[in-house]
């Protein structure tokens, strides 16, 4: 993947320069991301899917790696852009969507999965073999991580000698939540230390010389580390990079590679141009772009309460709290509040487990009628400003139009912007 090595090369010369890994598969989301890369004249996006959401088996979306290869690529067809500016990556491929299995069996499976995200055209690939599987010590020995991850690399480059193409980079080093986030509230966070950041590399590429994947170690791009950022259900912790500068001056004199920062959503602009700055150059967001996509809908729903008739109304907010309430598999485990607190938690939690909702039938019948009823009875720039105010900044300077699709997209846009500018406007600074 040559535009992340070449990005990563001038980031390593010196330019404050740095990629949005966008973590979502859905629809609106993507389509948000393309129209603002085209928009920006940004060379290319990342797209990233996690274990959990894709895999051979369907994971949470049902879709394998191919299928969300074709999903992607359909959007991007749709808009016009140029499937060659889109860059794929796996996050997190291990074993974690099978550790209730044996570490033998669970690693087949990971084995699988990281051949079938190569095979599919996926180039970016996080090696993550931190998570214990059944009857493993608790926490994993280091090593043994090492180990796994060593065994994930051979089985991404043998699927890459079959299918050709560009060879794919990797990322190693775990130290954040689990996919999809962490599970309790957080009261304090401990950065990686320097010393253990270096670790981890000289780990990793010791094993790999070992196992004679030297030519795959010049392709790892990054390591993910914990530069101090964090969100649970409705706080979030601050980027410093006053905390940070030793972590951050750790990686200078490793030949080729920067941090990767998981869990960067909700970050101000600043903080995120911060990191960027600080060598923390792969800035990934998943959701907080769908808790985006939430706050628009709600606008919408918002909007067609004052402006259309009751008997017409779809009523998305209403829907998506019964259904949630109805089928709690995705959320049980993450709130444990009741009442209104629960309520709050279900809709307005920053770590957006509604986000899992919206594929379900009569959540999306609702948001279709929702739509069609503004497309419909086109609301005032007068309603939109009150529930909409970033998508009225972009209607009014014709970035949008008074659709509520386009309206969504540009709120979220507004997310992509703080991410633009921290990854590509510091060029000049």
């Amino acid at each position: 993947m040559h535009v992340l090595l070449d990005l990563i090369a001038r980031h390593k010369q010196g330019s404050a320069i740095g990629v949005t890994s966008l973590c979502s598969a859905h629809p609106i989301v993507i389509e948000a991301s393309l129209l603002h890369a085209q928009r920006t004249g940004q060379e290319f996006l990342l797209f990233e899917a996690t274990c959990n959401q894709v895999n051979q088996d369907g994971g949470y979306t049902g879709m394998t790696p191919a299928d969300f290869v074709r999903f992607v690529h359909g959007i991007a067809d749709r808009v016009g852009f140029d499937r060659a500016r889109i860059a794929l990556g796996g996050d997190h491929l291990g074993p974690n969507p099978w550790t209730s299995l044996d570490a033998a069996a669970a690693m087949d499976k990971a084995e699988a999965m990281v051949a079938a995200y190569v095979a599919a055209g996926f180039r970016k690939i996080h090696l993550d073999c931190s998570m214990s599987c059944s009857r493993d010590p608790e926490p994993l020995p280091e090593a043994e991580i090492v180990r796994r991850a060593v065994r994930l690399c051979r089985a991404a480059e043998t699927a890459h000698a079959q299918v050709g193409g560009e060879a794919p980079v990797y990322v190693i080093g775990t130290e954040v939540p689990v996919p999809g986030g962490a599970t309790e509230s957080i009261e304090g966070l401990a950065l990686t230390t320097p010393q253990a950041a270096l670790t981890t590399i000289d780990a990793h590429r010791n094993a790999f010389a070992a196992a004679g994947l030297e030519t795959a170690w010049q392709r790892v791009i990054a390591s993910v580390v914990q530069p101090g950022v964090e969100f649970d259900h409705h706080s979030v912790i601050d980027y410093r990079s006053d905390a940070a500068q030793a972590l951050s001056q750790s990686i200078a004199g490793v030949p080729g590679m920067v941090f990767e920062a998981h869990s960067t959503d909700y970050q101000t602009r600043d903080a995120l141009a911060a990191l960027v700055r600080d060598h923390f150059a792969i800035l990934k967001v998943g959701p907080g772009l769908t808790f985006a996509l939430r706050e628009a809908l709600w606008a919408l729903d918002a909007i067609e309460r004052e402006w259309i008739d009751a008997p017409q109304r779809a009523n998305l907010r209403q829907v998506a709290i019964e259904r949630m309430r109805e089928q709690p598999g995705h959320w049980r485990r993450y709130y444990h509040s009741q009442g209104d607190a629960l309520s709050i938690d279900l809709q307005y939690s920053l770590s957006d487990r509604i986000r899992y909702y919206w594929p379900d039938p009569a959540i999306e019948q609702a948001r279709q009628r929702l739509f069609a009823n503004l497309q419909a009875n086109p609301p005032p720039i007068s309603l939109i400003g009150q529930f909409l105010p970033h998508a009225l900044h972009a209607l009014r300077t014709g970035t949008a139009s008074n659709d509520p699709l386009s309206l969504a997209m540009a709120h979220i846009g507004a997310v992509l912007d703080d991410y633009y500018h921290a990854c590509h406007d510091q060029q000049d600074h």
